[in-house]
């Protein structure tokens, strides 16, 4: 009998923001999605800045610079939002 291991990698892959979703997609597949009114930056700019996103501290977090906004991917699995 195989076990198989699951191979945990929290980096982010890529990143998705309207006016009711952030969505953030982690290197291992796992998807984390919250209401973008919890992020009252991400919630007031235009398609344009929310569009404009770099990964950031090592692969574990998202910058926004043109609305100046820092979320980490542990906040964000912990139900908030947490600077990066």
């Amino acid at each position: 009998m195989s076990i198989s291991a699951v191979k945990i990698d929290p980096r982010v892959e890529s990143v998705a923001v309207d006016d009711r979703r952030l969505e953030v997609v982690l290197r291992d597949g796992r998807t984390i999605s919250a209401p973008t009114a919890w992020f009252p930056r991400l919630a007031r700019a235009d398609a344009a800045q929310r569009a404009d996103w770099e990964v950031s501290a090592a692969g574990l977090g998202i910058h926004w610079p043109q609305i100046d906004e820092d979320l980490s991917v542990e906040g964000l699995l912990r139900g908030g939002g947490g600077a990066a």
